[in-house]
């Protein structure tokens, strides 16, 4: 199964949409198995949006990430990468399809509620900056096959 990062931003905790959100993943049928919450340090979150240093924006990224506690979750499954991208939704809130994470809760690019991983190799990256191989449970349903079709 393929793994992806997500993390529910200051924004989306602090508005109480962490159960409506892990809720949205485990209806697609996808898999929780890490999960933290957590004020991320500075050296993380830099580690983080490491292809935003140089951009304008990235100070304020930086201060409102570590305004207030993140969720930060690893989410297992088959095209896992895809399906998470799909339920958040596109960047900009005011662009993002309703029924989609960000359309449904986004107001401002600034604050669009939600982080995913944009690629496998960029969820690798990720989950590898916030979890350790032994935070992440292994586990198998007890019957896959109401998910997937084998």
């Amino acid at each position: 199964m393929d793994r992806t990062f997500v993390m529910i931003k200051p924004d989306g905790v602090q508005r109480g949409l962490v159960g409506e959100i892990v809720s949205r993943f485990e209806k697609k049928g996808l898999k929780l198995v890490a999960a933290q919450f957590e004020n991320l340090p500075e050296g993380r979150v830099t580690e983080q949006y490491q292809e935003h240093l140089a951009k304008p924006f990235f100070p304020s990224l930086k201060t409102y990430i570590m305004s207030g506690p993140c969720f930060l979750m690893v989410w297992e499954g088959r095209n896992v990468v895809a399906i998470a991208r799909t339920l958040i939704g596109a960047t900009n809130p005011q662009e993002a399809a309703p029924g989609t994470i960000r359309g449904d809760f986004g107001i401002d690019i600034g604050r669009n509620v939600i982080h995913g991983s944009d690629s496998p190799q960029s969820a690798a990256r990720e989950i590898g900056i916030h979890f350790r191989q032994d935070d992440i449970v292994s586990f198998t349903r007890i019957d896959e096959s109401i998910i997937y079709e084998y």
